[in-house]
């Protein structure tokens, strides 16, 4: 991913988005100062700790206390709406709030500019490329596991371990999902995908990886923040894909100077994923069904031409906007 700013490599600390101007000026006022308050890396990082504690603490404390011990018998819809208040105060408000003390500035910082109908089309082709690349991928993954934890005691009870822990989330993510009516269905839809792609998108590309650009080079800002972003979710098999859709919206961050595009394609994503679940059920959804168990090499060259096809898209982005900053 280049920098469209500065392909020298050279520190851009912040220098475009936070220097003053310098030049004459007809007013006397004092230009505001923009620059951010601490480094924008270590905000990046107390925004990673701060979440995730206020996310996965605040929020089991939360549930604690409204539903006790007792999460068989609680109401689903009062789960699903707590999980939506986890989002909205532990994720997107601590983003918000942190992006308005550290950056003064919410708007520029977050990237909150609209979005162009074209580009949506693009990236959005572009994921339903990389998802079914993704699939492709963790069916070989799946395999390859299968055979180690076989071959090596070893892994296989390092597997055992990590079955245990996707089972947890497996079984919560399905409770959440089920559906008895259209009404829960539509509940469901905001919960896991609208909710989700507004909170997550603001906190991580909006508020995380904007911190790193403003330090590093965007290619590893993006990597870095889908890095965390594969972690935060908490499901052991799943950090490979997790990380690269995490990287796909930075990069459509990045290009596309705007805050919802990401946001459009984290939702379809979301969206994608509920309907297959009310469509085919939990086991369709969870493993993959890219290519028949059966045949390795078939599973293989399925894969090879999904990332061939997936890299030639990216060069074809990349020419898009070469043309339009020149």
């Amino acid at each position: 991913m280049e920098n469209k700013n500065d392909y020298n490599g050279e520190d851009n600390s912040g220098k475009d988005d936070f220097q003053e101007d310098e030049g004459f000026s007809l007013t006397p006022e004092k230009v505001p100062d923009r620059r951010p308050k601490i480094s924008p890396v270590s905000a990046a990082f107390i925004g990673l700790v701060l979440v995730f504690f206020l996310y996965q603490l605040g929020g089991s404390l939360l549930t604690l206390l409204i539903f006790g011990f007792n999460f068989k018998d609680a109401d689903l819809t009062a789960m699903r709406l707590l999980t939506t208040a986890g989002q909205l105060l532990f994720i997107l408000l601590p983003a918000l709030i942190l992006t308005r003390l550290i950056y003064r500035n919410v708007t520029a910082h977050i990237r909150i500019k609209p979005v162009d109908a074209q580009e949506t089309v693009i990236f959005s082709i572009g994921l339903f490329i990389l998802t079914s690349l993704l699939q492709s991928y963790l069916y070989l993954q799946n395999a390859a596991i299968i055979k180690l934890a076989q071959a090596y005691p070893s892994i296989n009870g390092i597997k055992s371990y990590i079955d245990k822990i996707d089972k947890v989330v497996e079984s919560s993510y399905n409770t959440l999902l089920t559906s008895q009516s259209f009404f829960e269905s539509l509940l469901i839809v905001i919960v896991v995908a609208v909710v989700p792609a507004i909170c997550e998108e603001f906190f991580f590309r909006g508020y995380v990886q904007r911190s790193f650009e403003l330090k590093i080079r965007p290619f590893t800002s993006a990597l870095v923040t889908a890095f965390f972003f594969g972690l935060y979710h908490f499901h052991p098999y799943q950090i490979v894909p997790l990380t690269a859709l995490g990287l796909y919206f930075g990069f459509a961050a990045y290009m596309s100077e705007t805050i919802f595009l990401p946001m459009i394609l984290h939702f379809l994503n979301n969206l994608i994923a509920v309907l297959m679940f009310f469509v085919y059920g939990s086991d369709d959804v969870n493993l993959p069904q890219t290519v028949p168990a059966a045949d390795l090499r078939v599973s293989v060259m399925v894969f090879l031409s999904l990332a061939a096809l997936f890299t030639f898209f990216m060069i074809y982005v990349n020419r898009i906007y070469y043309k339009k900053s020149n």
